[in-house]
């Protein structure tokens, strides 16, 4: 079982599924919303996710020219979530993770957006986008980032 929670803990989660995917979004969207070089998450499908207390979600246009949702706690800004254009499947920031050391990211996606600042780890897969989005559907890369 996967916890976390807020900052000040008005928002807790728990999901019953294993990450289908885990990674580092170095996109430029990731970086303005979390202050840094990248956002460590990881992917779950959105039926196994339990929310308590209120998530405010905030739509932008991503690089697949669907919405992508953020979602925070109104109370303290914590970003959380995030709904991929995969309605099925959600995003789970590493860093609310009640227990964040087992998070192990799987590639570094969006690495034409990464600062030359950030290292990354050169045994990690690279993307320079999200993988296949020039050849496959939405659902298609659901597929292909579960193998």
């Amino acid at each position: 079982m996967v916890t976390g929670h807020s900052l000040i803990i008005s928002v807790r989660y728990e999901c019953s599924a294993q990450p289908i995917a885990t990674g580092n979004c170095h996109c430029r969207d990731c970086q303005r919303a979390t202050g840094s070089a990248y956002a460590s998450a990881l992917l779950v499908p959105q039926s196994a996710v339990t929310i308590t207390g209120e998530v405010k979600y905030y739509n932008v246009i991503g690089d697949s020219g669907g919405l992508v949702g953020r979602g925070f706690c109104p109370n303290c800004g914590s970003l959380l979530f995030s709904k991929p254009p995969i309605p099925e499947m959600m995003g789970i920031l590493a860093g609310s993770l009640d227990d964040p050391s087992w998070f192990q990211p799987s590639m570094d996606l969006y690495t034409a957006s990464a600062q030359p600042w950030d290292y990354m780890n050169p045994d990690l897969p690279k993307f320079a986008k999200m993988p296949l989005m020039e050849q496959n559907s939405a659902s298609d890369t659901s597929e292909q980032l579960k193998t």
